[in-house]
């Protein structure tokens, strides 16, 4: 458990801070608390866009739940690391429930029931959230409202002119500093991430993950076991080249009965092959992702990876 320094006596730790903030503000509909909980300015990095306002926060908030005023944010894990001295992150994943009852970002109200995955990293200090990183599994909306990724891109590019314009996300103030777990399972996790975008899912994948590993990946699909989990990355792969590929913030948390988890925000820099539906190649793209993995003594039995496939496509299709 990790305790809170200089943070409001009613939270126990980290994983309570999160839960009950996040409670009040999204399923309790207490969205003024944001303006109680976050910093101003606040930097929220999505893998679409950058925003620093608190008020973007709470415009972002309110635009959702008029598209899925029914939505649920169901805490599956909150995974983290701290200190007093360098504040406290924490990695939170969430299934969120919901009906697209609203018309908004993804078109007129369909009444299509959706479930739909978000992973949140969020740096804390003195009681507020100071700088987010989340990303949203937007295929896994445009696939349960029937609208197809590219359709769905388009719309949203139209808004910028037909161009992609993700600003620069600035860094976290002191005392951030990013952190690198240096235990074994979150070692050989990093590693095997970077094996796997350097084309090498084969030999990455048989040497960490369980026989049995079941992993839910972008579109809120899921894949069981070596076969598909290769033929997934394999796939993933080949869509780009030039790749260059970072870990941002790793993070393990063991919990009371030793079931270990690790937290993996990455990012990659490509150059599109065109090996995919689009068939765009020599575009230059980000990937803005966050992996969380649960072990089973020393082999990954359960995974999500978090990859915005629209966000992708907006930069393959960009002007």
């Amino acid at each position: 458990m990790i305790a809170l320094h200089n943070f409001d006596t009613e939270f126990e730790s980290l994983d309570h801070y999160i839960r009950v903030i996040t409670n009040r503000i999204w399923e309790q509909r207490r969205i003024d608390d944001i303006y109680r909980y976050y910093t101003d300015p606040c930097v929220v990095e999505t893998p679409s866009a950058v925003t620093t306002s608190i008020e973007d926060v709470v415009k972002g908030t309110r635009a959702i739940l008029v598209a899925f005023p029914d939505r649920r944010l169901l805490c599956e894990d909150v995974i983290g690391w701290g200190s007093p001295e360098r504040g406290y992150y924490s990695s939170h994943r969430i299934i969120s429930p919901m009906t697209h009852s609203g018309d908004g970002d993804f078109g007129a109200a369909t009444g299509a029931r959706i479930h739909v995955r978000t992973i949140a990293d969020c740096w804390c200090v003195d009681n507020r959230i100071a700088h987010e990183w989340l990303v949203r599994d937007q295929a896994a909306i445009a696939r349960a409202i029937g609208v197809p990724i590219k359709e769905l891109a388009l719309r949203w590019l139209e808004k910028t002119d037909g161009k992609f314009a993700k600003p620069h996300a600035p860094q976290p103030p002191a005392p951030f500093a990013r952190h690198l777990s240096q235990s074994v399972h979150a070692q050989n996790y990093a590693q095997a991430y970077c094996a796997i975008w350097l084309g090498e899912s084969t030999n990455a994948v048989g040497a960490l993950f369980d026989e049995a590993i079941h992993a839910i990946t972008p579109g809120e699909t899921h894949r069981y076991g070596y076969a598909e989990m290769v033929s997934f990355w394999t796939q993933c792969v080949s869509r780009f080249s030039n790749v260059q590929f970072a870990v941002e913030h790793l993070i393990e948390e063991v919990a009371s009965e030793g079931e270990v988890r690790v937290a993996m925000r990455w990012r990659v820099n490509a150059v599109s092959t065109g090996n995919d539906a689009f068939g765009i190649a020599n575009k230059s793209v980000e990937i803005m992702g966050i992996s969380h993995a649960q072990w089973r003594r020393e082999f990954i039995v359960r995974e999500w990876i978090l990859i915005d496939e629209v966000a992708l496509a907006m930069q393959l299709l960009s002007a």
